[in-house]
């Protein structure tokens, strides 16, 4: 499933990254612990977190995930975007908070 599918689906907002929409999703990891997704996460796997700043992007790019979500609105820092839009990993945002987005995104992904 492409990220812009996940997008429309769940009415999530694009934050940055755009031109990586057409990125692959293939599965999900929900952590806050910068060191958990960096030992855990799969490449493909998109990412459910509240943290904000410019080394979600670093992790994200190292692990080549496929987009960042943001929950209970959370919006990622000037630098975060710049790099996110560089990169071109997207950065989603939603209002729900994380047990929620996590479980739609499972249903969504693995349906």
């Amino acid at each position: 499933m492409k990220v812009a599918e996940v997008v429309e689906k769940l009415g999530l907002e694009v934050y940055s990254g755009s031109n990586g929409l057409d990125r692959e999703i293939r599965g999900g990891y929900t952590s806050d612990l910068l060191s958990d997704v960096m030992g855990h996460a799969d490449s493909g796997d998109v990412w459910v977190t509240l943290q904000t700043h410019k080394n979600v992007i670093a992790i994200a790019s190292l692990k080549e995930l496929s987009a960042i979500v943001l929950v209970k609105n959370y919006k990622p820092e000037t630098d975060t975007i710049a790099q996110s839009n560089e990169e071109g990993i997207p950065i989603l945002g939603t209002s729900k908070e994380t047990f929620e987005i996590t479980g739609l995104l499972y249903k969504l992904i693995n349906g």
